[in-house]
C-alpha cells in the first residue's frame, strides 16, 4: 500500500515574516561583504580621483610615509588647512639649517577631524617625529556661520581611514541628526561616500588610471617645487567703523569675496561649539602624544593683510590655551607672525602671497627649532 505524501507545511505569517528577516539579513551581508571586498582594501582606494578630497588626503599620506624612510630622527611635520602655508623648499635650501627636516601635510579645506586620522595612519606609533605643528587661525575661539562640527567634507576626506570600529564614534561626532545619519552610513558601506567618484571613474576609467600614474610620478616633485602666486592685496583700505573696504585697482571679484568673508563681516553669535570641536579633536590628537617624545606645537597663523580689530572679535574661551597644560603640548608666540599682517604679503584676505609664504616658512622653522633645542636632544619645556 502506497504511502500518502505529507502535506506542505502551511506557510504561517509567523513563518513568512522569519524568511523575509533571514533574507534581508543575508542581502545585507552581501551587500557588506561586496562594499568591504571593494572600499576597505586597497583595490578600488589605490584608484581614487587624485583631484578629490579623498584622493587629496592619500596622496599626502602616501607622499609623506614614502619621506619617512628617507628623512632621518629629526623629523616635523606641519599640519593644516590652505592657509598653513608652510613651504619646504625655500627652508631646505637656505644656508644656515636648524638640522632638522620640516615636511607639509596640510591639506586645503581639512580641520582638526580629518588631521587626527590622517596622522593616526601616518604615525601609528605616536613616535615618529620629533614634532607635530599645527597652524590655527586663532588661540581663542569664536563662532562663524560655518559650523565645523557638522562638516560632512570630513567623511570624504577620511573615507579611506576610517575603519569599521570607528563608524559609531565618527558619526556620533557630527552635531545635527540627519549629518550623523549621513556620516553613519557613508562610514559603515563607503560605497554610498565614494558614489561620485565611482559613477566618474566608470565614466572615464583609462582617464582615471592614467591621471592616477601620473600623480604617483609627480606629485611628491610637484608639491615641493609649488610656487605661490605673487599678487598682493597692496593698497588694500578698510574702515573698520562701517566695516567698508576700499580696494586696490585689479582685485578680483575673488578676493573681494574674502575680503568680505574672512575680515568685514560683522560678529557672530557665539555658541560654543568651535570650543567643543577643538577640544574633541586636537583633545584626541595631544592624548595620542601624551606619553611620546613628540612635541605638539600650536602657531597661530598671520591673521590676514589688515587683522580684525579686538573690539570686533567675540571670544568666550581658549581651548588651544587649555591643550597647552597637557604634557608635549606647546604653544608658540602669539605674535610671532605679526610682522607679516600686511596687504604685501597676502595674495587674498586669508592666504599669503609667495612673498609671505616665504618669510613665514623661515620665521616657522626658526621658531620649532627653538622650542624643540639642538637635534638630537630632548628639549625640555
Amino acid at each position: 500500500m502506497a504511502i500518502a505524501p505529507s502535506p506542505p507545511l502551511a506557510i504561517t505569517p509567523a513563518r513568512k515574516r522569519r524568511r523575509i528577516a533571514l533574507t534581508l539579513l543575508i542581502a545585507c551581508l552581501l551587500l557588506f561583504g561586496l562594499d568591504a571586498l571593494l572600499f576597505r582594501t586597497h583595490l578600488y582606494m589605490s584608484i581614487l580621483e587624485p583631484d578629490s578630497t579623498a584622493g587629496l588626503l592619500e596622496l599626502t599620506l602616501w607622499r609623506e610615509k614614502a619621506a619617512q624612510q628617507k628623512a632621518g630622527d629629526n623629523l616635523i611635520v606641519t599640519l593644516g588647512n590652505s592657509r598653513m602655508g608652510y613651504s619646504p623648499k625655500g627652508v631646505d635650501q637656505r644656508p644656515g639649517q636648524t638640522g632638522y627636516v620640516v615636511r607639509a601635510a596640510s591639506i586645503a579645506g581639512s580641520d582638526p577631524r580629518s588631521w587626527y586620522y590622517l596622522l593616526r595612519d601616518l604615525d601609528p606609533t605616536a613616535r615618529r617625529y620629533r614634532a607635530i605643528v599645527f597652524g590655527v587661525d586663532n588661540y581663542d575661539d569664536e563662532d562663524s556661520p560655518f559650523e565645523p562640527d557638522d562638516d560632512i567634507r570630513a567623511l570624504h576626506y577620511c573615507i579611506a581611514r576610517l575603519r569599521l570600529s570607528d563608524t559609531i564614534e565618527f558619526a556620533r561626532s557630527f552635531h545635527s541628526r540627519d549629518i550623523q545619519w549621513e556620516a553613519f552610513r557613508g562610514a559603515l558601506l563607503k560605497g554610498i561616500a565614494l558614489q561620485s567618484d565611482i559613477q566618474a571613474f566608470l565614466a572615464h576609467p583609462k582617464k582615471r588610471l592614467y591621471d592616477v600614474r601620473l600623480c604617483h610620478q609627480g606629485w611628491p616633485g610637484w608639491t615641493y617645487d609649488y610656487v605661490e602666486s605673487p599678487r598682493n592685496m597692496a593698497g588694500l583700505q578698510i574702515d573698520w567703523a562701517t566695516l567698508k573696504a576700499t580696494y586696490p585697482p585689479g582685485v578680483t571679484e575673488e578676493q573681494k569675496g574674502t575680503v568680505a568673508a574672512f575680515l568685514t563681516h560683522e560678529p557672530y553669535p557665539q555658541t560654543g561649539r568651535l570650543a567643543q570641536f577643538l577640544r574633541t579633536w586636537l583633545g584626541r590628537i595631544a592624548d595620542r602624544y601624551r606619553a611620546s617624545r613628540t612635541k605638539v606645537i600650536f602657531v597661530r597663523l598671520p591673521r590676514g593683510p589688515i587683522p580684525r580689530p579686538d573690539y570686533l572679535l567675540k571670544r568666550r574661551s581658549s581651548s588651544i590655551r587649555e591643550l597647552a597644560a597637557r604634557p608635549n603640548v606647546v604653544l608658540a608666540n602669539e605674535h610671532l607672525f605679526d610682522s607679516l599682517e600686511h596687504p604685501e604679503f597676502f595674495k587674498d584676505a586669508m592666504h599669503m602671497n609667495r612673498d609671505g609664504v616665504e618669510k613665514f616658512s623661515a620665521m616657522l622653522a626658526d621658531e620649532v627649532a627653538r622650542i624643540l633645542g639642538p637635534p638630537g636632544e630632548r628639549a625640555a619645556r
